[in-house]
């Protein structure tokens, strides 16, 4: 048998690579973090579920004004213009003058009712059947329902009520557009004030990581000056805490997912009740994936910069004696 050098049995291993090692370090501690936060489980679950619920207000709040801004693009219908003609047009003047509208640019579409018709719905929805029997003749004009184009604005909508009320064939035009327009003024405010209620419960969710590491790292602070005393830099002392934070956030993002997907599932069965004595088919709207990944994400987020601010201010003050 061939005998092998000793300089080939003795072949040292090859180096890792340093990004291989930076991985390794990074997992380690990650994990580490997290049993850290295993081993102590009443007190992380109360940080998670402070951070839990503080973010799944504005979300929920969010979510309000999502379900009502879908509640109200089926309310097209209730921007249409009610053009109600004199009593001397006739229903072929009442075609005309409908398709001579409907080639308006601002216009979307015109539907004309004649007054046979209105005055037969009239009879059927309220009930006054045998009254109207009596009527020598029919009080209801011919009317155009006139639906504005899309595109349209305020001002445009106001300039095309103007121009149908000047027609010689109008006697009166109906637009109740002012409660629509109320509306989605108030949605607004919403809005705006779910980002400035989200920035404030951001710094508190900060503060309250912040305020858990700081608590951490002065319960290890024997440790931390052993590590700084052989040599460890404030990167490596600060980097278990950072993954905490990371943690912390990660946590009570899902945790607020999980409470507003709860909340759904709770209102789903009362909603589709109350749609359906409306004769609707409406389905409450839940989160959608970018929007879960962006609350995750928020989450984590804060919890980085809450364990970083925290762990940067008192780790200078740790030094070994």
């Amino acid at each position: 048998m061939a005998v092998r050098p000793a300089t080939e049995v003795l072949k040292p291993a090859a180096p890792a690579s340093p990004l291989r090692t930076w991985f390794v370090r990074h997992v380690s501690t990650c994990v580490g973090a997290l049993g850290r936060l295993v081993h102590h489980p009443f007190a992380s679950l109360m940080t998670v579920l402070v951070i839990g619920v503080t973010l799944a207000l504005p979300a929920a709040m969010h979510l309000v004004v999502k379900n009502a801004q879908s509640i109200s693009r089926s309310w097209g219908n209730a921007l249409d213009f009610s053009l109600y003609l004199t009593s001397d047009v006739t229903v072929e003047d009442a075609q005309q003058l409908a398709s001579i509208i409907e080639q308006r640019a601002d216009v979307e579409s015109v539907t004309v009712i004649p007054a046979e018709e209105a005055l037969q719905e009239f009879r059927e929805a309220s009930g006054f059947g045998a009254a109207l029997d009596h009527l020598a003749a029919n009080p209801l004009p011919h009317t155009l329902v006139i639906r504005p184009g899309t595109g349209n604005t305020e001002a445009s909508l106001v300039l095309l009520n103007e121009e149908l009320a000047n027609l010689p064939e109008t006697d009166f035009v109906q637009a109740d557009t002012d409660w629509v327009r109320r509306f989605h003024a108030i949605l607004d405010i919403l809005e705006r004030a779910i980002l400035m209620t989200s920035g404030l419960l951001g710094v508190a969710i900060v503060v309250v990581i912040g305020n858990t590491i700081r608590l951490d790292i002065q319960n290890r602070r024997e440790e931390i000056e052993v590590t700084k005393l052989i040599g460890a830099s404030n990167a490596f002392v600060r980097r278990p805490f950072l993954y905490t934070g990371i943690w912390y956030g990660l946590g009570g993002g899902l945790l607020a997912l999980g409470m507003i997907a709860s909340g759904l599932r709770m209102l789903e069965q009362p909603v589709a009740r109350l749609a359906g004595l409306y004769n609707s088919a409406y389905r409450m709207l839940s989160l959608d994936l970018m929007e879960s990944l962006a609350i995750v994400g928020i989450a984590v987020f804060l919890g980085l910069a809450g364990s970083w601010i925290a762990a940067a201010r008192h780790m200078r003050r740790i030094e070994p004696r």
